[in-house]
């Protein structure tokens, strides 16, 4: 393998596609810096949505500030590994491509800097108090570099800039600690539960659209707690759940075949027979009881990593 470079994502949320001739004309938007994710998703019509999937366009995203891998580069575009995607598909993390003109390479963070993790749905990044820039997603993490009353500043891709302080938490390292006090899985499951009637998306890993095993990433992501990135490696991690040993915040596993087959779908219990998931594209997040879900049958496993 050529030498890796290490970059960080300088747009919102960076789509990270199969290969470079895998977007359509209407994913310009997509592909811009800065990228306009939110009119993107608007534009698409439901087929559109359907086609990322069925012709195996989009594999993952990742959120501005994140650090990338770059393996090559050709043609405008960097092949990246994502190391904080978990995947069996390379060790060094989650693989595909992004348009070249959405990473910068990578700057050093102050030592022992906290971070400022965005737990809002969506938030605006101000170049000063008064000036938006760039609307970033849940869980965007940047670090601080200087806490004012109603401002924190942050170190960004492309210099200092400002996040509300109502609009974050302050975290020491890449991951929030697990909180010690109550239930971690009903933890997962109510923040699971502001994300209610938000569409799906393919690959999608922002609060602007998740997949089913990218909504299940994120709700552990914001409990401290990192797990692979798609389903069928979250399947095999974890400890395995007895059916009748159930509690909320346990990750619920669909395979083809009455359960038998590939693994298809993640959803996160919820308690009392219910399950919260992010079903499919032409759905929205929803909750669901189990003994009348339409893939009932194929329920094959329940892993827990929240203890």
């Amino acid at each position: 393998m050529s030498t890796l470079k290490r970059k960080m994502v300088a747009v919102s949320v960076a789509t990270v596609w199969t290969k470079p001739e895998s977007p359509r004309p209407m994913d310009e938007l997509a592909l811009k810096e800065p990228a306009r994710i939110r009119e993107w998703l608007e534009s698409m019509t439901l087929q559109d949505k359907l086609d990322l999937c069925l012709e195996n366009r989009v594999q993952t995203q990742v959120l501005y500030g994140s650090s990338v891998f770059v393996s090559e580069e050709r043609e405008g575009w960097s092949k990246v590994l994502i190391p904080q995607q978990g995947t069996r598909k390379d060790a060094l993390g989650y693989p595909g491509w992004v348009p070249s003109c959405q990473l910068v390479d990578e700057a050093e963070a102050p030592v022992g800097t906290k971070r400022a993790e965005v737990i809002s749905d969506q938030v605006w990044l101000y170049k000063n108090p008064s000036e938006p820039l760039m609307e970033l997603s849940y869980l965007t993490s940047l670090p601080v570099l200087e806490i004012m009353e109603e401002w924190v500043e942050v170190q960004t891709p492309e210099g200092i800039r400002y996040l509300k302080a109502d609009d974050i938490r302050l975290i020491d390292g890449p991951l929030a600690p697990r909180d010690g006090e109550g239930h971690i899985g009903r933890g997962i499951v109510e923040q699971g539960k502001r994300f209610l009637d938000l569409p799906y998306l393919w690959g999608g890993m922002s609060s602007f659209g998740y997949d089913c095993s990218g909504f299940a990433y994120a709700m552990h992501k914001y409990v401290g707690i990192l797990i692979p990135r798609d389903a069928s490696d979250q399947a095999k991690q974890g400890t395995l759940i007895d059916k009748d040993q159930l509690e909320p915040g346990d990750l619920l596993f669909f395979a083809h075949e009455e359960g038998k087959g590939v693994i298809h779908h993640v959803g996160i219990y919820a308690g009392d027979n219910q399950m919260i998931h992010s079903p499919e594209t032409i759905k929205c997040i929803e909750i669901v009881d189990l003994r009348t879900f339409n893939l009932a049958k194929e329920h094959c496993a329940s892993r827990r990593y929240w203890k």
